[in-house]
């Protein structure tokens, strides 16, 4: 199911009860964690367990002092296109305004319009329609002009 939605990685914390799930290209030491009643005998010694790689993504700087981010201000799902079928907000080399709507993320049944907040031409859209977003995730690299 992961690799069928394009997730890399999902983790889910009841109380003190935690899982986690990661895709194939995580190579790390499984990470098993119990509430503190269930803690190691006093006699063991603690072991330490390599901290995960983290999923290479877009940097939050670009190179290019003319790029600017246009990131997710929530988590959810990102749609280009207010309707499956209808044709898609803004494409690659598009000149896009502040105020301009560039995008939808769905999140708890909200569809939340994400607008361009400078001037510019769209250089690169960064995720796949109906892909799942991070809070901060990239979305757009604008080329301001």
């Amino acid at each position: 199911m992961a690799a069928e939605t394009g997730i890399a990685e999902l983790e889910v914390q009841r109380g003190e009860n935690r899982v986690r799930i990661r895709r194939g290209a995580f190579p790390s030491a499984p990470e098993i964690v119990l509430p503190p009643s269930y803690g190691a005998a006093p006699s063991a010694a603690p072991t330490s367990i390599p901290a995960p790689t983290p999923h290479e993504g877009p940097k939050d700087k670009p190179a290019d002092p003319n790029l600017v981010l246009v990131k997710s201000p929530i988590v959810g799902t990102f749609y280009e296109s207010p309707s499956p079928g209808s044709a898609a907000f803004v494409r690659v080399g598009e000149r896009v305004q502040p105020g301009k709507v560039l995008c939808i993320i769905e999140s708890m049944k909200l569809m939340n319009e994400i607008e361009a907040e400078t001037s510019g031409i769209i250089e690169s859209r960064l995720v796949m329609n109906g892909q799942p977003v991070e809070y901060g995730e990239a979305l757009f690299a604008v080329r301001t002009v």
